[in-house]
């Protein structure tokens, strides 16, 4: 055996939690992406999806997606820079530009894409990338990838980033990079409060709104609307495989941003573009989601009944504001093993271990839809506080 297949030949992680009969990735899900699914022929509650507006099912998404493949194929086979975009992407991005308050849009093929491309190509040598601890894998990722100084700020502390902040010259570029809502804790981060130190200090601020849009703001345009700082905000990455049921991602900011990077974005311009039925999908989903805002006072208040239900039992739920709620289990074994007992009570959870979180930090993600009901919620927890207390977590 080669060097390169012996080193990798040692990892065996995967394999050691299978042995125990834990291993809980890579699930095979038979049915639609509902508040019930099928896995293996079980039906199961499904409480570990990211479809906060319940809509991957919507009959008018099902019909444009098959509208869109009817009308111009499967796929684009090129990038929007050369054969790729299509008079649909054009319409997509006009209404996410107009939806966003901001001058243009420009589309990605993954959401991961829009933050690891855009992070890179906007900050070189003798500028400053700045960000939150807690970020985003694909923030990071664009952090290892700039050639620019790299500057981290305790998780949402205000006098940290501050003091980093003052570390900086004014004269330099800056740009500060958050998530709107972490996606394993659930909390928000203080956008008003930040929009005030990046103007103080003359930097640049980018919002992850991934786990913002469709929950937050007015018609779910995401967290920095909830602060009503969204036209302070420079720069607004959301993604299209949470609320709004498809997948992909885009970038929203002034028409000069959007002019420098489409022309240099190394991921957009050799990635093929977003296919037909996706772009169709979230064009109806984005519609869909602007016209019935009962969905999002729906999930409000699964999220609220939830939380409450959780908290009365004695669960640790730490800081979440946001229909993402973390039952922390600090111990990466049990929170496998409590990931297994739940789903086979019925309830489909997932785990949260080192390293998308510190290892001292394990936990369950439970979170919710629009479509849920509230004795769903009542029969997860139940059969959730049966497992910790079993595991004598609680």
């Amino acid at each position: 055996m080669k060097p390169l297949q012996t080193k990798l030949a040692r990892y065996t992680a995967p394999q050691e939690a299978k042995a125990k009969g834990i291993y809980p990735y890579f699930t095979p899900i038979s049915s639609e992406q509902n508040t019930e699914v099928l896995v293996n022929d079980k039906k199961v509650l499904m409480f570990g999806s990211n479809s906060y507006l319940g809509l991957t099912n919507h009959p008018k998404i099902k019909e444009a997606a098959k509208a869109a493949i009817d009308k111009y194929g499967s796929g684009c086979a090129g990038s929007p820079f050369l054969n790729g975009t299509l008079d649909i992407h054009i319409q997509l991005q006009d209404e996410l530009a107009e939806f966003m308050g901001k001058d243009g849009v420009m589309l990605f093929s993954a959401g991961f894409q829009a933050n690891s491309g855009t992070i890179p190509c906007v900050t070189g040598r003798n500028d400053y990338m700045i960000y939150d601890e807690l970020d985003h894998a694909s923030i990071m990722e664009g952090k290892l990838i700039t050639f620019a100084n790299t500057l981290k700020y305790k998780h949402c502390n205000m006098e940290d980033l501050e003091r980093v902040l003052q570390r900086c010259p004014i004269e330099a570029s800056k740009l500060v990079v958050t998530d709107g809502v972490f996606s394993m804790e659930g909390d928000v981060a203080p956008i008003d409060q930040m929009v005030e130190l990046c103007n103080k200090y003359q930097a640049t601020l980018m919002v992850d709104e991934a786990h913002g849009l469709g929950v937050f703001g007015r018609e779910g345009r995401g967290t920095c609307d909830h602060f009503n700082k969204l036209p302070e905000v420079e720069m607004v990455m959301g993604t299209f495989s949470k609320s709004l049921a498809s997948i992909g991602g885009f970038l929203a900011a002034d028409k000069d941003t959007i002019n420098y990077m489409k022309h240099n974005v190394r991921p957009y311009i050799f990635t093929a573009s977003i296919a037909p039925a996706n772009t169709a999908s979230v064009l109806a989903a984005l519609r869909i989601m602007r016209s019935e805002p009962e969905r999002k006072v729906a999930l409000w208040d699964n999220t609220n009944y939830a939380m409450k239900c959780f908290r009365d039992l004695g669960f640790e739920i730490g800081h979440t504001k946001s229909p993402i709620i973390p039952l922390f289990v600090r111990d990466n074994d049990k929170t496998f093993r409590l990931t297994h007992e739940i789903f086979e009570e019925g309830v489909f959870v997932t785990p949260v271990i080192a390293p998308a979180v510190p290892s001292e930090d394990t936990l369950i993600r439970f979170a919710l839809m629009a479509t849920h009901t509230h004795e769903q919620i009542d029969f997860a927890v139940s059969k959730i506080y049966k497992c910790f207390k079993q595991e004598s977590v609680l």
